[in-house]
């Protein structure tokens, strides 16, 4: 097998060339492959400094990939099990907030065919959960469920 036989930064291209990773996720997959002789952290720090892993991106790729379906606590949520810093998933998740209950609206619409809000308790609580499991927030599914399509 061809994969076997790839050097350490080998792999670590390739994976960099499958999306977008970030340091502590190639550190983890690239961990049980390093050989005696290989140092794992000088060649993540390598990559960083030539901008094959960059955090920033990550978070773009994230958003690009999660928004359109998740809340942005689901989305931060992702970022932190990504190992990114903080700061970035703060203000990420302040990025997303502008469209959050456009989102969420339109996940709604999607699931429930744009129908009604729930007439009974049982129902209205169902959707509810829907919403908050995909990282919307509290404010914004009571919103939603509100119905109509004003902003307030």
């Amino acid at each position: 097998m061809v994969f076997a036989k790839l050097s350490l930064k080998a792999r670590a291209l390739r994976l960099l060339a499958q999306r977008e990773h970030s340091r502590s996720e190639l550190e983890a997959k690239l961990a049980r492959h390093v050989q005696e002789g290989e140092n794992l952290a000088a060649l993540l720090d390598e990559l960083q400094a030539r901008d094959f892993i960059n955090a920033g991106r990550v978070a773009e790729s994230v958003v690009h990939r999660r928004a359109a379906r998740f809340g942005s606590r689901r989305v931060a949520q992702e970022l932190r099990s990504k190992g990114l810093d903080e700061d970035i998933v703060r203000a990420t998740a302040a990025q997303l907030a502008d469209t959050e209950l456009d989102r969420a609206r339109a996940v709604w619409r999607q699931r429930f065919g744009g129908a009604p809000p729930a007439a009974t308790p049982q129902e209205r609580a169902r959707q509810m959960r829907f919403l908050a499991a995909r990282g919307f927030a509290a404010d914004v599914v009571r919103r939603v469920l509100q119905g109509g399509d004003d902003d307030e």
